[in-house]
């Protein structure tokens, strides 16, 4: 069984065991999240596809670790200018492990 979810403006297929880094959710490290937008859910037998979302349905997870992505370089440069911008970023991201597919 496997789902297809909507976190962050980001499409995750998932099944139960998974471990995912998805944008930073509000917990701390082991409480459960609930996140009611499944998008499609397939079972053995059974498909069922939501317009947009799969009514009463949801896939629960815990959340392992609050961390902060690896450094993105971010360089401009203009050419012929003598003009050149360099940037870090490290974007912060929520390890979720997934418990339960409902629905």
């Amino acid at each position: 069984m496997y789902a297809i979810i909507e976190t962050g403006g980001q499409q995750f297929r998932v099944q139960e065991g998974d471990l995912l880094k998805v944008e930073k959710l509000d917990g701390e490290v082991g409480h459960k999240v609930e996140i009611d937008k499944v998008l499609m859910i397939r079972s053995e037998d059974d498909i069922k596809v939501g317009a947009p979302y799969v009514d009463g349905a949801k896939v629960v997870g815990e959340i392992v670790e609050q961390d902060r992505a690896k450094k993105v370089t971010v360089f401009k440069f203009r050419r012929r200018l003598d003009s050149h911008v360099k940037r870090g970023h490290r974007q912060h991201y929520t390890a979720l492990k997934i418990s339960q597919i409902v629905g």
